[in-house]
This record gives structure tokens, sequence and C-alpha cells, in this order.
């Protein structure tokens, strides 16, 4: 009697064999034995092939409109100028500082909803002027705009 082989859908990923949603071939036993009473995989029925294509088409467009929307959010950080007033000493030196979390509520203020953790600065605002701020949107993209400090 021959190896007979069996298609299986991985539930998970599995080394040297493939990734979470692979359709690959295994002996039928490892198949009846391992990996389907371990739900690390399904048999490769019609209906199970469908879900999986289902479930990147689902994923592959979640991935699209997030990557969309941060590049939409991008593009309105690139046009905002955002000033914060803040109380400055001499030399236009701020008695405190600036941090992400002002800058977060002024964008929010501006009616932008963006997390004061993605907010990155080169160092901590201290003094009055224009600084550059990047933000973080995830779907690798990253917007640059300027924040103005003003004095009060």
């Amino acid at each position: 009697m021959g190896h007979s082989k069996f298609e299986v859908i991985l539930q998970q990923d599995v080394p040297s064999l493939g990734t979470s949603g692979d359709l690959v071939r295994v002996r039928a036993g490892y198949a009846r034995n391992f990996l389907i009473p371990q739900e690390v995989a399904v048999p490769a029925t019609a209906r199970n092939k469908a879900q999986v294509e289902h479930q990147k088409r689902a994923a592959v467009a979640r991935a699209a409109k997030l990557h969309a929307s941060a590049d939409a959010l991008a593009k309105r950080l690139a046009e905002v100028e955002l000033s914060i007033s803040a109380t400055a000493g001499e030399e236009d030196r701020l008695y405190g500082a600036v941090t992400t979390r002002d800058i977060a509520a002024g964008l929010k203020a501006l009616g932008i909803e963006v997390d004061h953790k993605t907010l990155r600065l080169a160092e901590p605002i201290r003094r009055l002027g224009a600084h550059e701020v990047s933000a973080s949107l995830g779907s690798k993209v990253t917007a640059t705009f300027k924040v103005n400090v003003v004095a009060k």
C-alpha cells in the first residue's frame, strides 16, 4: 500500500509545513493522527477552502481599508498647522514642555483623532516657535506636520 496524500488547510503556523490558511498535502496518517485531532488543520473540503478564501479576501480588504484611512489621515495632518499656546520666560523658553498629549488634544480640537502614543518628537518641545512632529499611523504610513508654540 502506497503512502496516500491528504489535503488539509492549516489553522495555525506549522514550522516546515506552512502558515495558517495554507493548503498543504501531507501523509494521511499525519493528518488523521496529529494535525486534525490537535486542531492544527482541517480537511480541505470545498466548504473549508471557500471559507479560507473568504477570510483571506476579508483580511486583504481590511488591510486596504486601514491603509486608505491612514493615508487620508496623513494627508490631513500634512496640511495641519497646529498652534499651541504656552507660558514662556526669557529666551522663549517654556516653563514646562509641550507633550504629545498636548499635541493630540490640539489635533482633537481641530477634529482630528490621533492617539498621542503614535506621535514622535525629535526632542521635547521646550521653546516657542515651529516644531516638526511625526505620527506613525499604521500600515507603514507616517505623516509629518508643524506645531507652532506661541506665547500665552
